[in-house]
């Protein structure tokens, strides 16, 4: 019986990893030079628009601090933004 539920349960993260994986189709690696620092990340998203906020989020969540600091972050203009589709 133990091994059902735990079947059961390895089906049910399969399929979550699964489908967040296969909805993202476009990953994008975006690189801010904020307060004089250069940072790159990358994201994923359905569209373009989708990966580059992801990943420009990323890059300002340990870059920038205080609620001002992300505002501007999320604001700048990125240095490079590169994109691909999977």
């Amino acid at each position: 019986m133990r091994w059902v539920v735990l079947l059961g349960i390895a089906l049910f993260v399969g399929v979550v990893v699964y489908s967040t994986f296969a909805s993202a189709q476009v990953e994008c690696e975006v690189c801010l030079e904020f307060d004089g620092e250069m940072v790159c990340r990358r994201g994923a998203g359905e569209s373009e628009e989708a990966a580059t906020r992801a990943a420009q989020e990323s890059a300002c969540g340990g870059n920038a601090s205080g609620m001002s600091e992300v505002i501007a972050c999320r604001a700048a203009v990125p240095v490079r933004l590169q994109c691909s589709t999977g």
